[in-house]
């Protein structure tokens, strides 16, 4: 099953490069500021969903590493058995589900940490500037 992700992603990744190189090929910007801000952005989507395909291609192969060494389907937080129902799902996750709930709320914890401490940073302009 891994095998087979592994050759559809490599496959997408291949189509949305060509893609987006036949697109940009002699490309002059066209239309009114509206078009050429929607072209914009749904050059920056693909280039975004570039960057989702190929950490899609790194969690395989590292999920085929696991299955060589014989870690595969472990949690590598808890040492327990992945559920196969999680692995039949998601067969390159690297957590149990109560582990990786775990894992998702400590992020958003530190997310939201330093988007305050960010905040706290700004200068607000109560003070007198010379």
């Amino acid at each position: 099953m891994l095998l087979n992700m592994k050759e559809q992603t490599l496959l997408e990744i291949k189509r949305s490069i060509k893609k987006g190189s036949e697109a940009s090929v002699g490309e002059e910007p066209t239309g009114d500021i509206y078009d050429q801000a929607s072209s914009e952005r749904d050059r920056e989507l693909g280039l975004l969903l570039n960057d989702r395909e190929r950490e899609k291609l790194h969690s395989i192969d590292e999920a085929l590493l696991r299955i060589a060494e014989g870690e595969y389907g472990i949690c590598e937080e808890c040492d327990e058995d992945i559920p196969m129902g999680r692995l039949k799902v998601l067969p390159f996750t690297r957590h149990c589900v109560k582990c990786k709930s775990d894992l998702e709320k400590f992020q958003a914890q530190t997310r939201r940490i330093e988007e305050d401490r960010a905040y706290r940073e700004i200068p607000v302009g109560g003070e007198d500037e010379d």
